[in-house]
């Protein structure tokens, strides 16, 4: 049973607004869910049957807090249903939501193959004045592209027009975030279509944005690009600390009192994962590339992030005096803590080191253990976090589940063969740590070692 929140209960004045959403995954079954909650009717449409015959059985093929509640709450209330007639859901809708995937090709630009081929249906099915909403992360001129798609290929005589509506949901809060958004931007051909988003989002009551089309496009690749950019920044800040000794949680909060910073996104770490950071720096990359625009500071975010986790793995390995033959425990799998999601996880990463280097690995996650397990099926899965650090060299700590807080280090300590904790989330309270018995190594933070251990800390460095 998923976890579950309560959300304030939205009630619409005047009739409901008839809703498809072409796309099961993580933004559209959020999308379709939310739009039900605030009292319309919505159809949610995926190709693949056995995911509809899930979500009619009232079974959620992926983890977030609080979506199966609204899931199975709406759908008793005849105000969500699931189909793989994509047809009904395009003749039956007023506006229709376009959230399929764009996954990257190996130069970093999206496959619209989804886009375009949901454009396609719709010109098949189109039987009156509709409104196609691009909710998918797309590059910029896709809006252009599936208006031309449909006008081209349209069977009947109708009007339709194209909107960009981007999604900033956060994986682990998406139904907070959809419900209670910074912003909600609305890329237009026309006024008049903006106002009908606008009534659609009314509800809601928050801050909206009327742009044309590509402007909404750019938006949303670059929300990502400064995020993701902002993390990589405090994450080379963070090998300054280790080099000259400081405190990269001291330089953070330092920094972050300043409002025109801010505090978020400063937590030095393992770098950003998931399916939208990289994936969308990658193709704002492509795209400026193709138009002869400079993205030397977007490359370098790439590259620090994926240079991360072989800095961790190295210290590591350093402090071990090398890998081959540890037993060592990794603390948390997904790429963020309240999800399963495991893409462009940095457990993958530093798993992958760790076994090349001749490691034995036992892992615990919440709850993508099981996804993990397609990746690496060689390794130890636990079903706690104290079976997963028995006989370990050390424990690295991945993922910053709010769990890895409240260890009993008196119930480690009579486990574990050496007592070690890297903390690649500068979760812990260094000193607590050390107090408790354990070596302490963060990012970007001095490392807190007992007496006993420090000999061998001087001769890995000395090797």
């Amino acid at each position: 049973m998923q976890g579950s929140q309560p959300f304030k209960a939205f009630k619409r004045n005047g009739s409901q607004i008839r809703i498809s959403v072409i796309g099961t995954g993580y933004v559209g079954l959020v999308t379709g869910v939310v739009f039900a909650h605030l009292g319309n009717q919505v159809i949610c449409i995926d190709t693949n049957k056995e995911k509809i015959d899930m979500l009619r059985a009232g079974k959620i093929p992926i983890y977030e807090p609080g979506l199966e509640d609204l899931v199975l709450r709406n759908a008793e209330d005849g105000r969500l249903s699931f189909t793989t007639d994509l047809g009904r859901g395009i003749r039956e809708s007023e506006i229709i939501f376009i959230a399929v995937g764009t996954p990257p090709g190996d130069d970093g630009e999206p496959d619209l193959s989804q886009v375009t081929g949901a454009a396609h249906q719709i010109a098949q099915h189109i039987n009156g004045y509709k409104v196609v909403v691009n909710k998918s992360t797309v590059p910029i001129g896709t809006g252009n592209l599936v208006y031309q798609i449909i006008n081209k290929n349209k069977r009947q005589n109708v009007n339709f027009d194209v909107v960009s509506n981007p999604e900033f949901l956060r994986e682990g809060s998406a139904m907070h975030d959809t419900l209670y958004p910074d912003r909600i931007v609305i890329g237009a051909s026309s006024h008049k279509v903006a106002m009908r988003l606008l009534e659609l989002y009314a509800l809601l009551e928050r801050p909206m944005l009327i742009t044309d089309i590509t402007s909404a496009e750019i938006i949303k690749y670059a929300s990502n690009a400064f995020l993701a950019s902002k993390i990589s920044f405090i994450n080379s800040i963070a090998t300054l600390c280790e080099k000259v000794g400081g405190d990269i949680t001291q330089v953070a909060k330092g920094m972050g009192y300043d409002k025109r910073i801010g505090e978020q996104f400063l937590q030095a770490g393992l770098g950003f994962g998931g399916s939208c950071f990289g994936k969308d720096v990658k193709a704002l990359v492509h795209t400026m590339s193709k138009l002869g625009c400079n993205c030397n500071m977007l490359n370098s975010t790439l590259d620090i992030n994926q240079f991360q986790p072989n800095r961790f793995v190295d210290r590591v390995e350093d402090v071990l005096g090398g890998l081959d033959g540890c037993n060592i425990a990794v603390l948390g799998l997904a790429f963020k803590p309240n999800t399963d999601d495991m893409r462009d996880a940095k457990s993958i990463d530093v798993i992958g080191r760790l076994l090349s280097g001749g490691a034995n690995v036992s892992a615990y996650d919440p709850i993508a253990a099981e996804n993990c397990r397609s990746i690496y099926p060689q390794i130890t899965y636990c079903p706690d976090l104290y079976q997963a650090c028995k006989d370990t060299s050390a424990i690295l700590i991945v993922t910053e589940w709010d769990e890895f807080r409240h260890l009993d280090f008196e119930r480690l300590k009579a486990l574990v063969a050496r007592r070690i904790i890297f903390d690649g989330r500068n979760m812990l309270d260094a000193g607590r740590v050390s107090c408790m018995g354990f070596d302490y190594y963060g990012i970007g933070r001095n490392p807190v070692i007992l007496e006993e251990e420090a000999p061998l800390l001087h001769a890995a460095e000395a090797a």
